[in-house]
């Protein structure tokens, strides 16, 4: 699976911003999808996952109210909706694909996307 993330950009606090992650080479919605992010000098965090019909979907309490993923299976997308931005959520955002929910959870899944930048000015 290819994945094409874009979306990212310069926001003020208190904004909204919505990254897409494009997939192609495989049967997207075999796929669980998630989203992740790495800001400098800190560990790479897990944002959220989306399985395959898009009928569920997994935060952690950080994001919890703040981000929302979708995804639309016919345009092969996963989504990242991401509101009342902060400074400290300026990171490199990444979507990942694995056929297992667990895996993505972890942070292990079989494929990664390149990221794109966020930056949420003060």
């Amino acid at each position: 699976v290819q994945l094409q993330a874009s979306g990212g950009g310069l926001v003020q606090a208190g904004g909204s911003l919505r990254l897409s992650c494009a997939a192609s080479g495989r049967t997207f919605r075999d796929y669980v999808m998630g989203w992740f992010r790495q800001a400098p000098g800190k560990e790479r965090e897990f944002l959220g996952a989306t399985i395959r019909s898009g009928e569920s979907t997994y935060y952690p309490d950080s994001v919890k109210g703040r981000f929302t993923i979708s995804r639309d299976n016919a345009k092969n997308t996963v989504y990242l909706q991401m509101n009342s931005l902060r400074p400290e959520d300026t990171a490199d955002y990444f979507c990942a694909a694995d056929q297992s929910l667990h895996k993505i959870i972890i942070g292990t899944p079989e494929y990664w996307g390149q990221g794109t930048l966020v930056t949420v000015s003060s």
